[in-house]
């Protein structure tokens, strides 16, 4: 272990649970580390000797009960108190940690992810996700035995505390979202919880608010996350749509920070098509920041020039939505999101919300009273091509040089019209492509070359 220096990703630490960096070793010495970081970062001063707290939340899986307990035992031996509020969607921790003025949240989720895999996130007091220079500090802590000899004893030794009200908490903070007077009431809503995190919270929240909900895969076993449904698996929102007649779907994945949509004739709404919804109402309104949203570099040009037909821009960002966040509070914007559903309404919260992103569609809907199915028409994509490969490696992209020839050739023949982006995953062992253009057989084409190069180089056979 003291040879890999780097255990956080794209989005906290992330893994096969049991396996490192995912075991109850790490993960004890990752609360220790936290617990030193975060109370050298918000120090107590009053009252006098007050010990510092942090948040601590799960999804369903398995897994997250044995990291639940090693996180426990390292935050607790370092003289840090932890507030247990059990399984919350990841935005719900964040919320709860603000709420609670604790000193930082931790969430245990591998999100999207199959159930065998974990992960371990962090938020900082103020419910935003933790800079590059604070992972690093926690890492080199882990990594180096800087703090094995802080040892508090007798009555200075943490407490750890089962907060009970955390999801009627988080329930009336995502219903806070929604306009006080305006009722969901005549609205069918069917809802994919996808066995995970939001399995109690989305369906309390909507039926609150007035609707008539159909709600399926809210039944965790610790095994079956993310299993056939969520938004990982859109085709079974469009099926309990269609087999309920409801008027919209909601599909989030595991730990519920993202949401896709499913509209009345049972096609999906991505994160695309939401923003795009989204930043035309703020546009009309007056309330989008600077006219501008963030999105990343795998978002639909088509955004673009839909904001820009109504005097509104997009800015463009890595891949990830801790990067979208950055940019939204370092520009003071208020709306941005990804393709994938993570979707960030910076009015109401500090991160992906599910449930809250939902809200306000639904609050458009009964506003103008159009259909989903008429309000994402605002949007004109361009064809896109993906391709998520799964890869035994990943060697440099400049490595590989019959691939790199293939992308060459390719954007030489868009001639300016399309691009192509090829990343490596942060959360998975997979290479993302996407090719984008005017013409759909001219990019499939394109993707399939590219693709089968890549299987030949580093592919799983």
């Amino acid at each position: 272990m003291t040879q890999q220096r780097k255990i956080f990703g794209t989005d906290g630490v992330r893994g096969v649970a049991n396996v490192e960096p995912v075991t109850a070793e790490t993960a004890l010495k990752l609360g220790r580390a936290a617990a030193f970081v975060f109370a050298e970062l918000n120090p107590r001063r009053t009252p006098a000797g007050a010990r510092p707290k942090i948040v601590l939340g799960k999804d369903t899986r398995l897994s997250g009960y044995m990291l639940e307990n090693a996180l426990v035992a390292g935050i607790t031996s370092l003289g840090v108190d932890v507030l247990i509020i059990g399984p919350l969607p990841t935005p719900g921790v964040a919320y709860i940690t603000r709420s609670l003025r604790a000193d930082a949240g931790i969430v245990l989720s591998a999100s999207h992810n199959a159930y065998q895999d974990n992960g371990i996130k962090f938020f900082r007091h103020d419910g935003n996700k933790l800079d590059d220079q604070v992972e690093e500090k926690i890492e080199q802590l882990v990594f180096t035995g800087e703090i094995d000899s802080i040892r508090p004893t007798a009555n200075k030794i943490g407490r750890a505390t089962r907060i009970d009200d955390a999801l009627g908490r988080y329930v009336e903070f995502a219903k806070a979202s929604f306009p006080r007077g305006m009722s969901l009431e005549e609205m069918r809503v069917a809802v994919d919880v996808a066995n995970g995190a939001a399995y109690k919270s989305t369906p309390c929240v909507l039926r609150e608010l007035g609707a008539d909900v159909v709600v399926a895969h809210n039944q965790p076993n610790g095994m079956n996350i993310n299993d056939g449904c969520g938004s990982t698996h859109p085709e079974e929102i469009q099926r309990i749509v269609e087999v309920s007649g409801a008027d919209v779907g909601i599909t989030h994945d595991g730990d519920a920070d993202r949401v896709l949509l499913c509209d009345e004739n049972g096609e999906i709404v991505d994160g695309d098509e939401i923003l795009a919804i989204a930043s035309l109402d703020f546009l009309g309104a007056g309330r989008l920041e600077q006219n501008t949203v963030v999105a990343t570099v795998m978002s639909n040009f088509g955004l673009d020039e839909t904001l820009a037909a109504k005097g509104g821009k997009v800015i463009r960002t890595k891949v990830g939505d801790r990067y979208v966040i950055e940019e939204m509070v370092q520009r003071k914007l208020n709306l941005g999101g990804e393709q994938s559903g993570h979707i960030i309404f910076r009015d109401f919260t500090t991160t992906g919300d599910g449930i809250i992103s939902a809200l306000q569609i639904l609050r458009i809907m009964h506003q103008t009273g159009q259909p989903l199915g008429k309000l994402k028409a605002c949007l004109k994509k361009y064809p896109q091509a993906q391709r998520n490969l799964v890869v035994k490696e990943k060697p440099a992209l400049s490595e590989l040089s019959t691939v790199m020839k293939l992308v060459n050739e390719a954007e030489k023949e868009l001639s300016g019209k399309g691009r192509v982006l090829l990343r490596y995953s942060g959360t998975e062992p997979k290479i993302r492509l996407l090719i984008e253009g005017r013409e759909f057989d001219q990019i499939d084409r394109q993707a399939n070359r590219i693709a089968d190069a890549i299987q030949s180089a580093i592919g799983v056979n």
